[in-house]
């Protein structure tokens, strides 16, 4: 039996956590918890740099457990280029990568994802209006790319369905780590605040689901929004989403008063065999 815990958009830059008393508290409560591995579905801060310092210094901390992670759009901001994003090697960084995890028939498949605009279906956009609407207005323009969106995801896709199709050659099932929405059921749709519905278009993407779809992956964890979900099982797939999300002066969204406590609460566990 093989104990897992997921994470994901504990953003410690934004909520201002001491680092080391952080990595202190968390490496005790996931050895407490008899936790064998450890994923982390991105957004740790705005600058990969020190997310990949985080992870290093966590990995030793929680020694033997494993830790991996993926990169959200917000690592994604500083410190890395594209192509570092898709070939790196760090320690535990599992874009595009897999982990066969011993004594079981399972396999996580990290990969950091992105989006084509295709879950904002009820904007009648064109994807140069989708694009100058990001560029003014969500965090994501930051980010330099070579190519547009809808290219990258198509990246995104040919390397996922090559990771699913490996998979299943060798008979394992499949843990797929991503950050960005990997299913429609979870995208807010509003009548009175259009920001939202221009927004879902930096979600994720409905080719991405129907991959998933098609392989019936078995579970699938991811960040991106920071809502408070339970995980659901949706066709063959069980999801689970574990973000920990925002606390200051303009958003709170915890349901407790400090970082540690928010984290454990929203950790999801599950065990395989």
């Amino acid at each position: 039996m093989v104990k897992i815990a997921v994470t994901s958009d504990n953003h410690l830059d934004l909520n201002k956590v001491t680092l080391a008393d952080t990595i202190k508290q968390q490496a005790t409560f996931l050895q407490d918890q008899g936790v064998d591995d450890y994923l982390i579905a991105g957004d740790l801060f705005n600058d990969f740099q020190k997310s990949v310092d985080y992870v290093q210094q966590l990995s030793a901390a929680v020694d033997p457990i494993r830790v991996f992670f993926i990169a959200g759009n917000h690592d994604m901001i500083k410190g890395v280029s594209y192509d570092e994003l898709e070939n790196g090697q760090w320690p535990g960084y599992l874009n595009n990568q897999f982990f066969d995890v011993p004594q079981t028939d399972y396999r996580i498949i990290g990969m950091n994802g992105w989006y084509d605009y295709t879950f904002a279906v009820n904007e009648d956009k064109t994807e140069d209006e989708f694009h100058r609407w990001k560029m003014a207005y969500w965090i994501d323009g930051l980010i330099s790319q070579p190519m547009s969106d809808p290219e990258r995801e198509q990246i995104v896709l040919s390397e996922l369905t090559q990771q699913l199709q490996n998979a299943q050659s060798a008979g394992k099932k499949v843990i797929l780590m991503t950050h960005f929405v990997p299913n429609q059921h979870f995208i807010h749709y509003t009548n009175d605040f259009r920001f939202w519905n221009m927004a879902n278009a930096m979600m994720g993407s409905l080719h991405f689901q129907k991959l998933i779809e098609n392989y019936q992956v078995e579970r699938v964890v991811f960040g991106h929004i920071h809502q408070r979900l339970v995980p659901i099982r949706l066709k063959a797939t069980t999801y689970y989403n574990a973000a920990v999300g925002y606390h200051n002066h303009r958003h709170n969204e915890w349901q407790t008063n400090d970082f540690i406590s928010e984290w454990a609460k929203q950790l999801k566990m599950f065990q395989i065999f």
